[in-house]
């Protein structure tokens, strides 16, 4: 049987990912969220624009290496970035 190898970044990677989910619930017992509309073109709560932020992060990284020639970090930035924004206003 083969196992995964967890180097650093990887776990780190799926801490910061678990830590999110677990903050996210708590804001959400403690204050429950309310739909609103952002620049995304559809109502939105917090969930769904995390899930949403989350899916396009990881897929515009990887369409940024695949499609461009931006270092790693210049990459990983513009992901973070999108994210955020996302995050905020969307």
């Amino acid at each position: 049987m083969e196992w995964m190898a967890w180097t650093l970044p990887t776990a780190i990677f799926f801490t910061v990912i678990g830590l999110i989910l677990i903050g996210m619930t708590i804001w959400q017992t403690v204050s429950p969220g309310i739909q609103r509309q952002g620049f995304l073109p559809i109502s939105t709560t917090r969930g769904d624009r995390l899930f949403i932020s989350l899916l396009m992060a990881g897929y515009g990284h990887l369409l940024l290496l695949g499609f461009t020639e931006w270092p790693l970090w210049i990459a990983t930035l513009a992901s973070v970035a999108a994210f955020l924004i996302i995050m905020k206003w969307g």
